[in-house]
């Protein structure tokens, strides 16, 4: 626990003024506690056994007093603990998600996205109660032990030496149920984010669900996760709630002691009532803190072990790292010198040595998993050579600032994304002034002008989730549109067509050839129409180019260019 406030402590500090308006409350709190012990003696002595007739309205007004001032410092106390714990977590969402979005592709290609939502919502909401529930409530109920058993000691230290010896018996399994929480919570975690991840996945794919009737089969899988989950959960429940009925037996053993020993002095003329009653009262109250201290132990655990997870990804150093140069001008000249990339124990680029200039359209083909969309996704820094390296205008792409590089690239997949905003915003991604005219131009280019004519609300129509209301022909040329508005100087195509019928494909490709004479383009294509036309098509297998040239130079030149011509014309 020590090592996790010390994370949170750079954050912490930045809320001293609501930590002190809470402290004053937890000041207020504790002192009405104890004045609430010692208006006994009073009580007790001079109102019934001496009968101060004065004491009839004093000792009324005391506790109306006591518990005002213990109504406004809990007040405070919470208020102030609320904007803490909310004002945190939702810094700390933001700050999560933009680690995690800066990361490289690998470790978002590993990691679930269920396990990802679940450290921001989840392990997130955990923290909360770590930052501004424990750390006052721990203050709150330790000062408030602190100020009773000073109370008590002063009232009586014999009497309070045989109350409180039962106090440490408590710390050993206090420490011992706290490591076992601790386990159940991490497990505990990480189960919800295997059922975050299920439902992620039966709402992503859904249409697929749907069309093989596998509602039956997918809720099955759903529910082995979601009652293993309530398994581990009912452990810690088990474990953890133990916890409050072992204080209340040793603290009913506490007062027990009192009443005996005590009473012993008041038949011997040692303790009077009154200050017998202020004694077992606060003994009373000293052990309803411990109680709370010891749940609070407990459930410590379970903030502990969602800080660590937390911390855990914050901590994780990016592969790619950004390097010192500004791109400003075009990129005009991509090579590739000596590239070598391996996945696992494969060979995912193997050697790879090209040289591409501005207004060259080189096209990429081969079977699957020969290395055609690495070598895009090198061009965009989702990898980094293990060796070789990639040039950009002369200089090492490392060398370069990630933002600056990817200002002047554009990329469409064959996986299209569409975000729930208008299609105009959808095209002008990531720029909050839109150019309506830029827009509609780009749109014209991708051929996409006569479906967004047909729409409600023309470029303005709020796109569904996924882009449910378009087909996948209409998504792939908003997305191509996309490209375009962005106006790059490199242009990546990775099966951009594929959804596109022969004959919006040539239209496309008539505009874009036009538009492309003076960028880098790149492409990636099972179609012949699409890439016949290309510079240089360079034909790929097991990470190699193992033919590179036109289009008829291959077919006369390269066996496998010809098979697969063969197979782009079926």
């Amino acid at each position: 626990m020590k090592k996790v406030l010390k994370r949170f402590f750079p954050y912490i500090k930045e809320y001293k003024l609501q930590y002190f308006l809470v402290l004053i409350g937890i000041i207020l709190t504790v002192s009405a506690t104890a004045a609430t012990a010692h208006i006994m003696k009073p009580l007790m002595d001079d109102m019934f056994i001496n009968r101060k007739e004065e004491m009839l309205f004093f000792i009324p007004l005391g506790l109306i007093a006591i518990y005002f001032l213990k109504a406004i410092g809990r007040y405070i106390q919470s208020v102030y603990m609320s904007y803490i714990g909310q004002h945190i977590v939702t810094r700390f969402r933001e700050i999560l998600l933009e680690k995690m979005i800066n990361l490289d592709m690998g470790f978002l290609y590993l990691n679930r996205s269920g396990e990802l939502i679940s450290r921001v919502t989840n392990d997130i909401g955990r923290i909360q109660y770590f930052v501004a529930s424990m750390l006052p409530e721990l203050f709150r109920e330790s000062l408030t032990v602190v100020a009773l058993i000073g109370y008590v000691i002063y009232l009586n230290a014999h009497l309070a030496f045989y109350s409180l010896v039962v106090l440490p018996v408590v710390i050993y399994p206090l420490i011992l149920i706290a490591r076992k929480l601790k386990k159940y919570s991490h497990r505990s975690q990480n189960k919800n984010a295997d059922v975050v991840t299920r439902l992620t996945e039966v709402f992503n794919n859904s249409e697929i669900i749907k069309a093989n009737a596998t509602e039956k089969y997918e809720l099955n899988r759903f529910s082995v996760q979601n009652w293993q989950f309530f398994k581990i959960n009912m452990k810690a429940v088990y474990v953890g709630e133990i916890v409050s009925p072992m204080l209340e037996i040793i603290g009913a053993i506490g007062l027990a002691a009192v009443i005996f020993i005590g009473g012993r002095e008041v038949y011997e003329n040692n303790m009077t009532v009154g200050e017998f009653t202020a004694f077992l009262t606060a003994v009373g109250l000293v052990f309803q803190p411990v109680r709370r201290i010891g749940s609070i132990y407990s459930k410590i655990q379970d903030a502990v072990a969602a800080s660590e997870r937390v911390f855990e990804v914050l901590d994780t150093k990016s592969k790619i790292q950004d390097g010192e140069k500004l791109l400003q001008e075009d990129i005009v000249h991509v090579e590739f010198k000596n590239v070598k990339l391996k996945y696992e124990n494969d060979y995912a680029l193997n050697n790879i040595n090209i040289d591409i200039k501005q207004g060259e359209n080189i096209a990429l083909v081969g079977d699957s998993g020969g290395g055609k969309s690495t070598f895009i996704n090198m061009l965009i820094r989702f990898y980094d050579p293990d060796s070789g390296e990639i040039l950009v205008n002369g200089t090492n792409i490392k060398d370069y600032k990630q933002n600056s590089l990817k200002h002047h690239v554009s990329l469409v997949t064959q996986r299209i994304y569409i975000f729930q905003d208008t299609l105009a915003a959808n095209v002008a991604y990531g720029e909050e002034n839109i150019d309506e005219q830029k827009v509609i131009e780009a749109l014209e280019l991708a051929d996409a002008s006569s479906f967004v004519s047909s729409l409600e609300n023309g470029i303005y129509t709020k796109m569904e989730e996924f882009g449910a209301n378009l087909s996948g022909g209409q998504r792939q040329r908003v997305a191509i549109a996309r490209a375009i508005y962005k106006h790059s100087s490199l242009l990546l195509f990775d099966e951009a067509t594929s959804a596109l019928d022969n004959e919006s494909e040539k239209r496309i490709q008539e505009a874009l050839n036009e538009y492309t004479k003076d960028k880098i383009t790149v492409t990636i294509a099972h179609r012949l129409s699409t890439i016949e036309h290309a510079d240089k098509i360079l034909v790929m297998q097991k990470g190699k180019i193992v033919a590179s040239g036109t289009h008829s130079e291959l077919l006369i030149e390269s066996e496998v260019y010809q098979r697969l011509a063969g197979k782009f014309k079926n």
